[in-house]
């Protein structure tokens, strides 16, 4: 396992404060991100991965243009999204795009599809929410002949058909690495399965031995489906890292309070507390948050419980600022990941 587990970072770009307080522009965020990404590689973490959004909040609308930025700066790390919404995209331009990513990187592209959590791309590209799931299937499917590279024959309803079309550039070494990513939802895991492609689970709220049921579905519908059953299962979960427990408690609380609030109002929960922050970030909760030894442990505890091959630690939350998560990426590529070896010898 220690040879094996994949220690990564996503950010979704979230717009950070200041030290006063005041929010930065969206360009200076964009900015940060790459020094970010600059310093993972430094520290030798094996992946970034930019979320895909459209709203005040979140600076990334175009992952693959700040992965490019990134890939000029770096020699080792692997880039990709976290998510891309395929649903509201086209298949060959998001082909295209981590293609072209794959190349300026010298093959460190990856993508990782998904239908995202957040709607706001389907009203601005003009897409049907009523299609939310056929819109996925759809494109999904022509994305998977994509990875062929060969010519395309293609028919479907949503989007006009291809006939022995050729798209380029091609991915130089062989197939452009692509996930799928899924919350709770047993039929996106099968769908992953189907197509023979690695599985990464979101996990938002509860442990990680919630989601054992899915990892084995995973491998259960790739065996009935007669793909490799060694294909890798990734986890992407949110947390911080600080020098100890309390002091990346009490940095995060504010900012993840802010966050959960500004989002639970619109999809109606219930206001976030101390005691249920306090709650996700023990042992068996969502949040990986703590100082290097214990981040280290619930990482090791997600990897052993469900076979995991990566894990990618959501490091941005909300205004938290950016000197905070350099020095959180610091420890975690210093400090953390060794000790995440030690402990899965």
């Amino acid at each position: 396992m220690a040879a094996t587990l994949e220690l990564g970072i996503d950010t979704f770009g979230d717009v950070t404060a200041d030290a006063d307080g005041n929010l930065l522009p969206h360009a200076q965020v964009l900015r940060n991100v790459v020094a970010q990404g600059v310093l993972a590689d430094r520290v030798g973490l094996d992946f970034i991965g930019l979320g895909e959004h459209h709203r005040r909040d979140f600076a990334i609308s175009s992952p693959e243009v700040v992965l490019a930025a990134i890939a000029g700066q770096t020699e080792r790390i692997h880039l990709g999204s976290a998510v891309t919404v395929l649903s509201s995209d086209d298949p060959v331009r998001v082909f295209q795009r981590f293609a072209t990513l794959d190349g300026v990187s010298g093959g460190r592209a990856e993508v990782i599809l998904g239908r995202g959590s957040f709607v706001e791309s389907f009203p601005l590209f003009g897409f049907d929410l009523g299609q939310y799931e056929q819109l996925f299937d759809e494109k999904l499917d022509l994305f998977a002949e994509l990875r062929r590279q060969e010519p395309v024959t293609w028919q479907g309803t949503l989007r006009p058909s291809l006939t022995d079309q050729s798209v380029f550039p091609p991915v130089e070494n062989g197939l452009l690495k692509t996930w799928i990513g899924v919350g709770g939802s047993p039929e996106s895991v099968v769908r992953a399965a189907r197509y023979g492609l690695p599985l990464m689970i979101a996990i938002i709220g509860g442990g990680p031995m919630r989601f054992q049921p899915l990892a084995d579905l995973y491998r259960t519908a790739l065996e009935q489906f007669g793909m490799d059953t060694d294909l890798p299962i990734g986890v992407h979960s949110p947390g911080f890292v600080a020098e100890t427990d309390e002091e990346a408690k009490e940095i995060l609380w504010p900012h993840y309070e802010a966050m959960t609030n500004r989002i639970g109002r619109e999809r109606g929960w219930p206001p976030a507390t101390r005691a249920r922050f306090e709650h996700e970030a023990a042992e068996d909760g969502a949040l990986v948050v703590g100082s290097p030894e214990t981040v280290a442990k619930k990482i090791a505890y997600a990897a052993k419980g469900l076979g995991l091959r990566r894990f990618d630690l959501k490091i941005s939350n909300g205004t938290l600022g950016h000197d905070h998560l350099m020095r959180a990426i610091e420890l975690y590529g210093t400090e953390v990941a060794p000790r995440v070896d030690e402990l899965l010898s």
